[in-house]
């Protein structure tokens, strides 16, 4: 985060200007920003899924040859202004992975309102592979298609996981939720959900097409070498 705010800080002579001229001003670069993001955001997405279709379809031969059920997990996750949507993922865990998770809750490793646990019993044998890979997030191209996730932003979260929020809490859903974001390749698991929520605001006030496409270059970095990958 130090590296990010070395290079990201926003301090310029606008400042000194009165904020309405510079409220104008971030207003239209923004709007630009914002169309540029989409557009790269749905380029991205159609070509990676394109190329990788070869791939998606052994990963769904092994998710169903391991337990012969759903090959793809959905699931309601709120978007931006609360928008409720369903996020697609390789299904990773039992199939009645959500009957199993009140009997865990005691388990969870993470603070505030998300669940993590590491060695989940849900998971299925594929299914540690996949998340080790960062494999099984794939689908969520799908999402970015449609418009209800970017490349980069704050993790989407769940509807119970939302009821729990503070009001500073909230502010992370001002802006579309991403594959990827600053929580993730600044140390994923080990960061705890009021430094999360911390690091989502920060991007939202940092945002820029040269952030994004760093994220997007050390998630891929994160990837290839297996560092900060969601084994749970």
């Amino acid at each position: 985060m130090d590296y990010f705010e070395l290079v990201f800080q926003k301090r310029t002579i606008t400042d000194f200007l009165g904020a309405e001229k510079k409220s104008s001003k971030f207003r239209l670069t923004k709007r630009y920003y914002l169309v540029i993001k989409r557009f790269f955001d749905i380029v991205f997405s159609i070509t990676s899924l394109l190329l990788l279709s070869p791939l998606l379809l052994v990963i769904s031969l092994l998710i169903y040859f391991d337990q012969h059920g759903p090959i793809f997990f959905t699931q309601e996750r709120v978007g931006k202004n609360g928008k409720i949507f369903k996020i697609y993922k390789f299904r990773t865990m039992v199939v009645n992975a959500e009957e199993l998770l009140s009997n865990l809750l005691s388990k969870n490793e993470m603070d505030g309102p998300m669940f993590k646990m590491k060695d989940d019993p849900r998971v299925t044998r594929i299914g540690r592979y996949l998340r080790k890979l960062s494999l099984d997030e794939l689908p969520q191209l799908y999402n970015v298609i449609k418009g209800d996730m970017s490349l980069v932003g704050p993790r989407p979260p769940l509807v119970s996981e939302v009821k729990k929020y503070t009001k500073s809490d909230l502010e992370r859903l001002t802006i579309l939720p991403g594959c990827s974001g600053i929580w993730q390749v600044c140390g994923r698991n080990t960061i705890d959900f009021t430094t999360m929520v911390k690091m989502d605001l920060w991007y939202k006030n940092n945002q820029c097409l040269l952030l994004d496409s760093l994220i997007i270059l050390k998630t891929i970095k994160n990837i290839i070498f297996f560092k900060d990958s969601h084994a749970y």
